[in-house]
């Protein structure tokens, strides 16, 4: 009955909701393939270009002044008179340092080793340490400058973001190496300035996929774009090729990523942009419209339901309750008595039942007519609903039998109310139409063995009924423990 009624009810969903699924959901994805490729083909690399044209405004002056210091005639010749008046160099640092703004600037000389900085010589740089590895390296490289993040010893090991440039004599020998540094908080403030203006994530990578700058909480532990999810599998195509575009899945969300390599730091530029953003108000409209489908439907649904559980609830008292007395018929037995056995298993109760039976009821029906008899059954009933508990469960077993399960029980407990019963029973006569009807009952009472059957269970009970008529009538006969 509840499979026929769970099938009716799913045509029903299906025919009202296929129809407003398949509209919303055609026009959300027409709607979203147009928004996609807007933001593939416009947006992102307008975006991209704009933040571009804002770094070299923002950070291509530090190159340029370090461009000028290398080609300075000064340092050059202070270098080739032989470094002797350390004062000159350090007081030249400090203006550059001061007229531009720059968190540091310093020069090392190839020659003696020396690292000149605003406040003095820092100190010599030593190829086997290893925060001195930078100048070795310029010292060895084919460009004129690098862009570098390293910890300034000059200022407290903060980190700065370096333009080292090589310094050549009038006979284009390498005499050394200068430039001027930016805090990275200074850099990542006007980083954090771009995702503001634009919304979109900023990644500066080298040309290894070393993440060089970022804004991002999320990656304070990955150091390389090999490690970011949805970058990780597009990272070697990223580096291969000046520019790109790309899209993948992050945290169940698509993403779309821009990329452009910049000369002038010898870094890729990485603009992503979440797609979620962009169509949240697309997909709301198909929120709207399928909550519009679900309210009509759930109404519709709510109307058939209703309609089904009450005719299904009537069919079910119908065959679960027996007409004459309103309590459990044999048919309900099954159903209420598994749940009643998985809890034994849980909960290791005891379960007591006893079976009875009215003596000579044929009797009562033939001396005082059917309708007596109804009325005699009916109050047997409510004799042992009287004496039970609420969480006892009394059946009609068969014409005039009754079966009482009667859980967390022990045996002597349910002897005691199967005496109860008998002795109600025997002192409580039945009025009908002016005459008392007195009559008794026998009884068998016995408890649930772990793991038995129902089938067992009834036989031993239905034993032990039978014991009490075959000794008489009007007893209670209890299983031997």
């Amino acid at each position: 009955m509840k499979k026929k009624k769970n099938n009716l009810i799913l045509i029903v969903s299906l025919l009202l909701i296929t129809g407003f699924v398949a509209t919303s959901l055609a026009s959300y994805y027409v709607s979203m393939s147009l928004l996609r490729s807007q933001i593939i083909k416009n947006e992102l690399p307008l975006t991209s270009d704009n933040i571009y044209s804002e770094i070299q405004r923002d950070l291509l002056p530090p190159v340029f002044i370090s461009s000028l210091m290398a080609h300075d005639t000064f340092l050059r010749d202070w270098v080739i008179s032989g470094e002797t008046d350390v004062t000159q160099v350090t007081r030249y640092l400090k203006e550059i340092q001061d007229k531009y703004h720059t968190f540091t600037s310093f020069f090392v000389s190839d020659r003696t080793k020396n690292y000149y900085h605003s406040d003095g010589i820092l100190k010599k740089v030593n190829p086997e340490q290893v925060r001195d590895k930078w100048y070795f390296r310029v010292q060895s490289m084919e460009s004129d400058y690098e862009t570098n993040v390293d910890p300034d010893m000059a200022n407290k090991d903060s980190m700065t973001v370096f333009i080292n440039y090589r310094v050549f004599d009038y006979q284009n020998n390498f005499i050394g190496a200068t430039g001027v540094g930016l805090t990275v908080s200074a850099v990542k403030d006007l980083i954090k300035k771009y995702q503001q203006d634009y919304d979109r994530n900023i990644y500066f990578v080298d040309k290894k996929g070393e993440l060089k700058l970022h804004t991002s909480s999320l990656l304070s532990n990955i150091k390389n774009i090999g490690k970011i999810e949805g970058i990780s599998s597009i990272a070697s195509e990223i580096l291969s090729k000046p520019t790109g575009r790309f899209m993948y899945k992050k945290k169940g969300e698509i993403f779309h990523l821009n990329t452009r390599y910049i000369p002038e730091f010898k870094w890729y530029l990485l603009v992503e942009q979440p797609e979620g953003k962009e169509t949240k108000q697309l997909f709301n409209a198909l929120l709207i419209n399928l909550s519009l489908c679900a309210l009509i439907t759930i109404i519709v649904l709510s109307l058939t339901n209703l309609t089904i559980s009450s005719y299904q609830k009537r069919l079910e008292k119908i065959a679960m309750t027996d007409k004459l007395t309103g309590i459990y018929n044999r048919q309900a037995f099954d159903m209420i008595l598994n749940p009643i056995l998985k809890d034994i298993q849980r909960k290791k109760f005891v379960l007591s039942a006893i079976l009875m039976d009215i003596d000579f009821f044929k009797k009562v029906n033939d001396e005082f007519g059917h309708v007596a008899g109804d009325a005699f059954l009916k109050n047997t009933v409510k004799i042992s609903m009287d004496a039970i508990r609420d969480s006892d469960v009394l059946f009609r077993w068969g014409g005039e039998e009754f079966l009482i399960l009667l859980k967390e029980c022990s045996l002597d407990d349910a002897y005691r109310i199967s005496e109860k019963i008998r002795q109600t029973m025997q002192d409580t006569p039945t009025v009908y139409k002016g005459h008392k009807i007195f009559s008794t009952i026998s009884l068998g009472v016995c408890h649930y063995h772990p793991f038995e059957n129902e089938d067992s269970l009834i036989a031993r009970v239905d034993k032990l009924l039978y014991k009490a008529k075959q000794k008489g009538r009007n007893r209670s006969e209890i299983e031997s423990s």
